[in-house]
């Protein structure tokens, strides 16, 4: 920038940097405007994303307090400067916004604005979001506009790269949506399999206490246990199934807590004993805590319905910055060599892709007879 030429490059780096970082669209335009400020020296910088109904459906501010935002009112419709920045992809920059004939006023807990640099946001010829900056940090020259041609060339650059970090993220959630789709597809057939089952077995049960109950009441007495037991295990199967897809909580409760909530109820419902244990876990990005939580349910899937074991105990723990997760079981295990031919049954191949897709690392050591052990590491933030 011109007014601080040495730190130019190293700034426009470090936000494309930070941009590059997160995976949530929420994240990525609270650090795209952060980084706008930033790098511009602005007082306030804000980011809108336009719906389809003449709004916008997210609108991130920075420099305004919580208890500014939440004074000023509702988000802004598509009006004024806001509008035409939607609709032509050139640059505005402005002495004093106010003074601007498209001007059409704010509220009146918003903060005061006079100088205005403002660009769409544009991936190829569909504009997804309008960024602009107010109050340029330095003297202004009279009756002119603080921000410089330079400043507009820079943030030029980093609305570019804005557009990438912003549709990445988008495919992101939506591949996102489309696994979760997957894994409720799959628990639904697992669902239909395992209880059908048993409430089979429950009707057969119940048939032959009517035709006993005359002639041998007292097998008829043993037999309405059992009809009692599998009801109890048709109960469980639903009540597991119901925790594996009800949206987990993550964002009120966080990782550790809704982890020990789901395995709780886990170790009621199956004959292994399932234990949890956490160590100075702090909060992760949300990306890194979902992709977690999901490889703890894949491999707790695994150790429960398909390896026999006994115990199956799951950690979680601090290290470093990050995390790193740990469900072991002592089940039948299985070779090594064989784990490309076995990966996508076990949902290895799932959980490596989670792994990767949050800058961590997932580890498998298992051998026959002795057992699983699955271990995800994740960087933090």
């Amino acid at each position: 920038m011109s007014h601080r030429p040495s730190s130019g490059l190293a700034a426009v780096s470090t936000a494309l940097l930070a941009m590059s970082r997160h995976l949530e669209v929420r994240d990525v335009l609270k650090t795209i405007v952060a980084s706008a400020r930033e790098l511009l020296d602005a007082e306030y910088a804000a980011l809108g994303v336009p719906d389809d109904h003449g709004g916008f459906a997210q609108f991130v501010v920075d420099g305004v307090s919580d208890e500014q935002w939440k004074a000023i009112g509702p988000l802004p419709r598509q009006h004024g400067i806001l509008a035409a920045m939607l609709l032509d992809p050139r640059p505005e920059r402005l002495a004093d916004v106010k003074e601007d004939p498209r001007f059409g006023g704010w509220p009146s807990a918003h903060p005061d604005m006079s100088d205005f640099l403002g660009l769409p946001i544009r991936d190829g010829d569909e504009t997804i979001g309008t960024l602009f900056l107010a109050n340029k940090r330095c003297p202004r020259p009279a009756g002119g506009c603080g921000f410089t041609e330079e400043d507009e060339e820079l943030l030029g650059i980093l609305a570019q790269h804005a557009a990438i970090a912003l549709t990445n993220a988008r495919l992101y959630e939506r591949s996102r949506e489309l696994t979760i789709a997957e894994e409720r597809s799959r628990l639904a057939h697992e669902l239909h399999d395992a209880v059908s089952q048993k409430l089979f077995s429950l009707r057969l049960t119940a048939q032959a206490v009517a035709s006993l109950i005359d002639r041998d009441p007292a097998r008829a007495k043993g037999e309405l246990r059992q009809v009692a037991d599998l009801a109890a295990e048709a109960a469980d199967e639903l009540r597991a199934a119901v925790v594996e897809l009800r949206p987990a909580a993550l964002d009120e409760d966080g990782l550790v807590h809704t982890l020990r909530t789901q395995i709780q109820v886990l170790d009621r419902a199956h004959s292994a004993h399932v234990t949890f244990d956490s160590c100075g876990v702090k909060a992760l990005p949300a990306s890194q805590e979902e992709a977690m939580l999901r490889v703890a349910q894949e491999a707790l899937h695994n150790a429960l319905r398909h390896s026999g074991a006994e115990r199956v105990d799951v950690t979680i723990a601090r290290r470093g910055q990050g995390a790193v997760l740990s469900v072991t079981d002592n089940g039948k295990g299985f070779e090594p060599r064989t784990v490309r031919r076995a990966g996508r049954h076990l949902g290895l191949v799932s959980m490596r892709d989670r792994s990767s897709g949050v800058g961590g690392r997932l580890t498998v050591q298992s051998a026959p007879g002795q057992g699983t052990t699955i271990e995800m590491e994740v960087p933090g933030g």
